[in-house]
């Protein structure tokens, strides 16, 4: 069965005035009752796309559509279609959640003998019926997230877009805000949602896009991805004062050997991928004490999203973000307080 496609992103780039590059050349698709998730850390350029996605944001060059609507020549319709959850809270402190519920219904011209309806079924939906009269100060920060998508839910949107939904949630409360969303897709609704947590991608997403410095560097389920980076990884640990200028040049001799997929020496750690660790593990071992002494652990298991972050992006998922990624951010928030 084909599915039909409710995202198109074709070459999209953004620029900003400063000359900052915040996406790259990003193209992708969508398709109907799907989670795609957009993995990357903090600047990479997962906002950018996603107020470009709603609308909120002009692209320098390239296509976005929506439910099939063009971005930036049809946004009155792209709006119609969707629901936008970003990482600050936007729901009146002041109100309580029913009355935000209601003044959201009311922007969106939903007759009012139906938004009673649709508001009582949006806050049963996320666990939030009994808690409808309070003010939404007293909320805890799950709660909030759980307003806002119940917001975002209420004009029965086919796309929902999701920026860093769990974020600053404790584990338990992601936990049950996963069930909630996991509830969406059952009921239909596609999502597209930007995180930083690998576990949340690997528990939702049906697809994953690696994303970092505004290019998407590689794109397919979990899976996939992992088993994209090929047999098992043999990582040996050292204290970086093992290592000297010579290093490099042992790494990429134990790399010509036929059934090494990669080896890559970062932060003391030597992680050798390999097609069958157990057939050749004393050989890479024999070589590593050889060349760079007694390990002080060494660990075999399968590629994780971390793994293949690196794989893909050449550093760390957790690395700072430079200058660059920082501004990005900072555009960004400008921009929402506007």
């Amino acid at each position: 069965m084909v599915r039909e496609k409710i995202i198109e992103v074709r070459n999209l780039t953004k620029v900003y005035e400063t000359g900052v590059k915040a996406l790259n050349n990003v193209s992708f698709d969508v398709h109907e009752n799907e989670v795609f998730g957009l993995l990357g850390p903090n600047g990479a350029g997962k906002t950018t796309l996603l107020l470009i996605l709603a609308t909120l944001l002009k692209p320098s060059s390239g296509i976005a559509r929506v439910c099939g609507y063009d971005v930036i020549k049809e946004p009155a319709n792209v709006r119609k279609c969707i629901g936008v959850v970003f990482q600050e809270p936007s729901s009146d402190d002041m109100l309580t959640a029913y009355e935000n519920l209601k003044l959201h219904a009311y922007l969106f011209g939903i007759s009012k003998d139906l938004a009673e309806k649709k508001i009582r079924e949006a806050l049963k939906l996320v666990g939030l019926e009994n808690r409808a009269n309070e003010f939404v100060k007293h909320y805890s920060g799950g709660m909030r997230r759980r307003l806002e998508i119940a917001r975002g839910l209420l004009h029965e949107p086919k796309l929902l877009l999701l920026d860093e939904p769990t974020i600053g949630l404790d584990p338990k409360t992601r936990e049950i805000m996963w069930g909630y969303l996991e509830k969406l897709v059952e009921k239909g609704v596609s999502i597209v949602l930007t995180t930083h947590y690998m576990e949340e991608a690997e528990k939702l997403c049906n697809r994953v896009a690696i994303i970092d410095y505004g290019k998407i560097s590689a794109i397919g389920s979990v899976d996939e991805l992992k088993a994209s980076v090929g047999g098992e990884l043999i990582v040996a640990k050292f204290d970086e004062r093992k290592f000297d200028s010579k290093s490099d040049e042992k790494i990429k001799k134990l790399e010509k050997l036929n059934y090494i997929s990669k080896v890559e020496l970062k932060n003391g750690e030597i992680r050798v991928i390999v097609s069958d660790a157990s057939k050749y593990l004393q050989e890479i071992i024999n070589y590593i004490t050889k060349n760079f002494g007694r390990a002080e652990a060494i660990e075999i298991r399968k590629p994780s999203l971390d793994d293949v972050f690196i794989h893909y992006t050449g550093r760390e998922f957790s690395e700072e973000r430079d200058e660059e990624g920082s501004y990005i951010d900072r555009i960004i928030s400008v921009k929402k307080k506007r």
